[in-house]
């Protein structure tokens, strides 16, 4: 089946992060390496049994393969990674009657934010809007939570590549917890850009992204190719990236699967390598990430990576 077929509308949601002054000793580094080396970044989840996350793990518990081959980690954090949200929400007219309740939820999102995080607030339609730049003031991000309004067709596609672009292009020497959140109630109407381009970019980035899917209230809308569709895109984005994908089928179910995303960005591990092969003939590299001695957690992460190409 061609994913380029498949329209998908959404909210969503990123991040790219700074670190509290008070902390910014004990906060680890990327390492500096020469031109033709690579780091590949990873936001590693881990959860039990009863799908609790699981804190309190060293980085000799991780062991990091890349196609198979043993990797040597270079990074790994877990308290101190500063988080950065670039927050995005639906602004078409589909979501007129959905746009409080999301405003709401939005809104104590970014209230789970702490001192040195950052996050800002991008509206979407046909057009995209940056109704607040990066920022750490919740105030600030609350008032241009509340500044959304709904109306018009969803070019989400071309809303989230550009996001991911621009996430791409801001590379810092300090190591951040980066992440896209997606909320949508529909397909994409509008874009110029295709879901292949889409996920393509996004296995390109180092960025967990969340999908938040209405479900449509009338069975025979759930029922609709367009929905399958739409439903196959967001979990492909979810599963390649490590991030994860829900679909609520209330208004009031939201604000609890923020609150997860939340919970899920503050205990993420995060974790860096060095490809061993050095190789940039840009092939896929498969990743895997095992904990050795702790059998039946389960672990998450970005599935891979496209190496460089020379």
């Amino acid at each position: 089946m061609n994913r380029a077929s498949f329209p998908v509308l959404v909210l969503l949601f990123s991040a790219a992060a700074s670190s509290p002054p008070a902390r910014a000793q004990s906060r680890p580094q990327v390492p500096t390496f020469g031109a033709a080396v690579e780091m590949i970044n990873l936001n590693v989840s881990v959860t039990d049994v009863h799908h609790g996350y699981v804190t309190g793990l060293g980085r000799d518990d991780f062991a990091v393969f890349e196609d198979g081959v043993p990797q040597q980690l270079a990074v790994f954090g877990h308290d101190n990674v500063p988080i950065s949200l670039a927050l995005m929400i639906d602004g078409s007219s589909s979501m007129e009657e959905k746009l409080k309740s999301a405003q709401d939820a939005a809104v104590a999102f970014t209230r789970t934010l702490q001192p040195g995080d950052e996050a800002e607030v991008i509206q979407f339609n046909q057009r995209t809007v940056t109704l607040q730049p990066f920022t750490s003031d919740h105030a600030a991000l609350e008032s241009a939570i509340r500044q959304t309004e709904a109306s018009g067709t969803t070019a989400l596609h071309t809303a989230l590549y550009v996001t991911l672009k621009s996430l791409l292009a801001d590379r810092r020497a300090q190591l951040l917890r980066r992440a896209v959140v997606l909320l949508t109630d529909g397909e994409d109407t509008a874009s110029a850009v295709s879901d292949d381009q889409v996920l393509e970019l996004a296995r390109k980035s180092d960025i967990n992204i969340y999908a938040v899917s209405l479900r449509p209230n009338a069975p025979g809308d759930r029922a609709r190719p367009a929905w399958a569709q739409a439903e196959y895109l967001l979990t492909s984005l979810a599963r390649d990236t490590g991030g994860r994908a829900f679909f609520p089928s209330t208004l009031g179910e939201i604000r609890p699967v923020y609150a997860r995303i939340a919970e899920e960005l503050r205990t993420l591990y995060s974790v860096g390598y060095t490809p061993s092969s050095g190789s940039r003939d840009g092939k896929w590299r498969h990743i895997q990430v095992r904990l050795p001695s702790h059998e039946g957690l389960e672990v998450r992460h970005k599935l891979g990576y496209y190496a460089p190409a020379s």
